[in-house]
C-alpha cells in the first residue's frame, strides 16, 4: 500500500497530495514540496499515512525545510507583501478597475505573478512597466475569473466549512439553474450562490443521487400505490428517501421507496412472500394404558 501526506503553502489554503518517501512529517512542520519553480515550503496538514486505494503517481516530498529554506520563504512572504502594496497603489493612480487578489513570486528567478479581477478587459500595460521599474524584478499580470479569486483567496462557505474550491476541488464543472430546480431549492440568489458570486459548486455533488431517486419511484403528479391506498405524488423528498402521496380516501402519507417503486411491487406481485408456516398438529391425547399382550415377560 502507497503512503500519502497532504500540505498547503498557507495556513488555510489549497491542499496538495504528495508522497512522504523516506520521511515522516508530522501534522505543523515545515517540509519542501515539488513545485514547476523548484521546491518551495509547505505545511503539513496531514500527516504521512497507508491508503489502500490506488492513487496514482504523487510528487515526492524533497526533504523537511531547514533553516535557508524557512529564511527564503520569509523572504519571499515580505516580496510578495511588497508587490501587492505596489500594484494596488499603481491600479488607483492609473485610473483602472481592478482587484488585486494575490502575488506569486519565484525565489529562483525573482519574479512575480500577479493575479487580479476586473469586470471586464483592462489595458495594464502602463501598470506592468511601473511596476517592472519599482520593484527591479519581471512582472507578469494575470486576469482571473471570480471562481479563480475564491480559490486563491479562499474563505468560509454558508455550511461553515471552508470552501470547495480553495481545498480539494481541482476543476470547476458547470452549474446550472436547473441543478436547483431539480432539487427543489427555492431559487434565491442569497441561498444558493457561493462566496464567488456565482452558483454554489456543491450544487453538483448530489445531483446524480436526485436523478437516481427521480428515474426509480414515480413523478410528481403521478399515480401511485402505498400501503395505504392509491394516490398521487405530491412531492419527493430525496434526502430522507420518500414520497409523498395524496390518497385518494383523503390525507397524507409519506412513503419509503421501496413501498412506491414500480418494479418493486412488480417483483413482489410475482414473486409474493411465502406465508407463514402451519402449526404442527398436537398428538392425540394418550388413553389409559393397555397391558401389552405380546411383550414377554
Amino acid at each position: 500500500m502507497p503512503m500519502m501526506c497532504a500540505v498547503a503553502f498557507s495556513p488555510r489554503g489549497k491542499l496538495y497530495y504528495a508522497d512522504p518517501g523516506s520521511l515522516t512529517p508530522h501534522v505543523g512542520e515545515r517540509v519542501l514540496m515539488p513545485t514547476d519553480d523548484g521546491p518551495e515550503v509547505a505545511i503539513c496538514v496531514w500527516a504521512a499515512q497507508w491508503v489502500s486505494e490506488d492513487v496514482g503517481e504523487l510528487p515526492v516530498l524533497a526533504g523537511l525545510a531547514g533553516q535557508d529554506e524557512l529564511r527564503r520563504a520569509e523572504l519571499s512572504r515580505r516580496r510578495r507583501a511588497r508587490a501587492r502594496v505596489a500594484a494596488r497603489r499603481l491600479a488607483r493612480e492609473h485610473d483602472l478597475p481592478m482587484k488585486i487578489v494575490g502575488v506569486d513570486h519565484v525565489p529562483e528567478t525573482g519574479g512575480y505573478t500577479i493575479y487580479f479581477t476586473a469586470e471586464g478587459r483592462v489595458d495594464f500595460r502602463m501598470v506592468v512597466r511601473d511596476l517592472n521599474r519599482t520593484l527591479g524584478a519581471r512582472v507578469r499580470l494575470q486576469q482571473l475569473s471570480a471562481r479563480d479569486s475564491a480559490r486563491l483567496q479562499g474563505g468560509i462557505g454558508s455550511c461553515g466549512r471552508d470552501l470547495c474550491c480553495a481545498t480539494f476541488l481541482t476543476d470547476f464543472e458547470p452549474v446550472s439553474l436547473r441543478l436547483a430546480r431539480d432539487q427543489n431549492l427555492a431559487l434565491n440568489p442569497m441561498r444558493i450562490t457561493g462566496a464567488c458570486g456565482r452558483l454554489m459548486c456543491c450544487l453538483r455533488y448530489e445531483h446524480p443521487l436526485y436523478e437516481e431517486f427521480t428515474r426509480a419511484v414515480p413523478a410528481v403528479g403521478a399515480r401511485a400505490c402505498t400501503p395505504s391506498g392509491a394516490g398521487r405524488v405530491v412531492r419527493h423528498d430525496v434526502p430522507r428517501e420518500q414520497v409523498v402521496v395524496a390518497l385518494d380516501e383523503g390525507g397524507r402519507v409519506a412513503c419509503e421507496r421501496a413501498a412506491v417503486c414500480p418494479s418493486r411491487q412488480a417483483h413482489e406481485a410475482a414473486h409474493p412472500p411465502p406465508g407463514p408456516l402451519a402449526a404442527p398438529q398436537a398428538a392425540p391425547p394418550a388413553g389409559p394404558m393397555q397391558p401389552d399382550h405380546g411383550s414377554k415377560r
